[in-house]
């Protein structure tokens, strides 16, 4: 029976009628942001005697103003009340804020135009922390990755839908659309949030700190203290610093580098935003519905690839005169900078997905909207940052193309830090390439693996990329007891020492050795680990189950938990088994085995009493049946 995808969840309550709601506020906010700067850019001298472009400028301000001013505010706020009730507060808050909007477009009045403007800016400032943490409480494990892939999509359809119609909409020159619009789309999402579901307070005893400063820096203090989740964020504000950069550049790229029409912004904008949309979306598959770290080093090595083939596929274009979108899509010289613009947005998908579900998912819930809250305002000032960046690089000559490359490869060195900061990243990335295009993995029964707790499984050992298999099908991190030896094999070894692995030494062989291993086995398991064990000691020779030593049952003893016991089966035979002598030194075996299937089984758990290594021998024999 085939697994169910992320699109079910739009069938149900608790997802559709959320993912409705943040769909429709940030599609207003689009709608309304877009027609204000393009009446503001074409009728500036109706409004006010300041220039278009301080005009377009002062917007933009004051849009992001409120998220350096109230996420700290709005976090806590999201902490502390639940939040089914405060989305319906927002949703009533934008009826009358976009009530107020539609009177400065009818009146052409600038001062109520910009106090909208801000307001919406309010309005998305103190949503942000609500939208992210609301999904923890209503999804699964297995669904949170689908369920973030939906919502970005959503977002950056509803940013480019939202753009294209506020644009449209005031092309004549006419508010009364716009404005009827708005508040329709703002009517709308209230009627939505009606039916949210509850989802309880995480913090309800919570002491509000009303000044915004002191609690920024107090939410950046804390999300210091969780390394992995701090750097996880400040890599989704990179996303943004790009992300703003590129959409930024994207009318005067056009006009200049392209020789196209406003148009042509248009497609390029859809490109990006549906490249995203994609991306997104295919997360759930590329990672089995789980949350899978891989894929961030992944997203980052096409965000700077094609960002470089973007730089040069955008010089050297013949000059013509001002082309449509049909003759622009019409002409093959610009195949090329679609197809990288198209990527870049499927791998900023790639990228941004995993990052937000692990904040979500290795934050407490306690503080987890504050932790997003903290997030908006790093992701505001990384999009203040990239328009100095901007103005900057123009400014000392450089071209648009450049700029982009300048990005490309800003964003190498980015990636190569913070993976260098936490190596994980980089391993799960290892681990994934390995399962996805060594091997086919299929995963049967592994719902008997404990959600939380400790645990200690235990598996056949078939080669040497045994553990790298179980880490990729496991739904938690583990982390695996194996021979000294094994573990000090070049390139394996980096993967096995960021996994936290234990080498242990028969007794034989190094007596202390074998006795500190079994102190971090049970510290490890103390802390509620997942621990795992190959009992065999050894590779096989021959593909046969070797019998059980009585280590795993010394370990239960000593902390009595479940032992699960798990199968893997295809593997023998490969290039890095002992089949018909050494392992990885019959390189024909590559070609003949590339994406052959595997698969990895799991029986229920044993109690620990019950534990003996006959016992254990028999239940792995049985899961591995006839399949070496």
């Amino acid at each position: 029976m085939s697994q169910p995808n992320q699109y079910e969840l739009l069938k149900q309550r608790r997802f559709l009628p959320f993912f409705l709601t943040q769909f429709l506020g940030a599609f207003n906010d689009n709608v309304y942001k877009n027609a204000l700067v393009i009446l503001v850019a074409y009728h500036a001298a109706s409004l006010s005697r300041l220039d278009a472009n301080t005009l377009s400028n002062l917007a933009q301000a004051l849009f992001i103003l409120p998220f350096f001013l109230f996420s700290a505010t709005a976090g806590q706020i999201a902490d502390k009340l639940e939040k089914s009730f405060l989305i319906r507060l927002v949703k009533l808050a934008e009826i009358a804020i976009m009530a107020l909007g539609a009177m400065g477009l009818y009146w052409r009045s600038l001062p109520l135009l910009m106090t909208g403007l801000f307001l919406m800016g309010l309005h998305s400032t103190v949503f942000g922390p609500v939208k992210y943490a609301y999904l923890p409480q209503h999804l699964e494990q297995e669904e949170i990755v689908g369920g973030n892939g939906l919502v970005e999509m959503g977002t950056f359809l509803a940013i480019l839908v939202g753009t294209l119609l506020g644009g449209y909409l005031i092309a004549e020159g006419s508010a009364t659309p716009v404005a009827a619009t708005v508040v329709a789309l703002a009517v709308l999402g209230y009627v939505t949030s009606r039916w949210v579901p509850r989802s309880p307070a995480a913090a309800p005893d919570l002491a509000i700190n009303w000044n915004p400063f002191s609690e920024t820096w107090r939410i950046l203090q804390f999300m210091r203290g969780n390394r992995t989740v701090f750097l996880s964020v400040l890599g989704i504000s990179w996303f943004w610093f790009l992300g703003a950069l590129y959409l930024s550049q994207f009318p005067v790229y056009t006009k200049e580098v392209l020789s196209g029409k406003e148009e042509v912004v248009t497609v390029l904008l859809a490109l990006f935003s549906v490249g995203v949309g994609i991306g997104s979306l295919l997360c759930e598959r590329a990672s089995g519905r789980r949350i899978e770290l891989g894929l961030v080093p992944f997203g980052s090595i096409g965000l700077t690839l094609f960002g470089i083939d973007f730089y040069f596929a955008s010089t050297g274009l013949p000059a013509h005169a001002a082309a449509g979108a049909a003759d622009f899509l019409g002409e093959p010289a610009h195949w090329r900078i679609l197809a990288d613009l198209a990527l870049i947005g499927i791998f900023g998908g790639f990228y941004i997905v995993p990052l937000y579900t692990l904040i979500q998912t290795r934050t407490e819930a306690s503080h987890r909207s504050r932790v997003i809250a903290g997030n908006n305002v790093l992701n505001a000032l990384f999009v203040v940052c990239a328009a100095v960046l901007a103005i900057v690089l123009l400014d000392l000559g450089s071209s648009i193309p450049q700029l982009f490359l300048a990005a490309a490869l800003l964003n190498a060195g980015v990636a190569i830090y913070i993976y260098t900061l936490v190596p994980e990243f980089l391993m799960r990335f290892l681990i994934w390439l390995l399962v996805h295009t060594v091997y086919r993995l299929d995963k049967s029964g592994l719902e008997h693996i404990p959600e939380s707790g400790p645990a200690v499984l235990i598996c056949n050992h078939v080669s040497y990329v045994d553990a790298l298999v179980i880490a990729a099908a496991c739904p938690r991190p583990v982390r695996f007891v194996m021979d000294h030896q094994i573990f000090r094999i070049p390139v394996l070894s980096f993967i096995f020492r960021t996994g936290r692995a234990i080498p242990i030494a028969p007794a034989r062989e190094d007596p202390d050795a074998l006795a500190r291993a079994h102190d971090q086995i049970a510290g490890a398991l103390e802390e509620g680990d997942l621990i795992c064990i190959f009992p065999e000691g050894k590779i096989t020779y021959d593909g046969q189950l070797s019998p059980f030593r009585p280590g795993v049952k010394r370990i239960v003893d000593r902390t009595p938990v479940p032992v699960v016991p798990l199968a893997l089966r295809g593997l023998w035979g490969s290039f890095f088994s002992r089949h018909e002598g050494p392992a990885m030194t019959k390189w024909s075996r590559i070609a003949k085995r590339i994406y052959s299937r595997i698969s990895l089984v799991a029986a229920p758990p044993v109690a620990a009493r019950e534990v003996t290594p006959e016992l254990l021998h028999g239940i792995v024999l049985q899961l591995r049946g006839d399949r070496l």
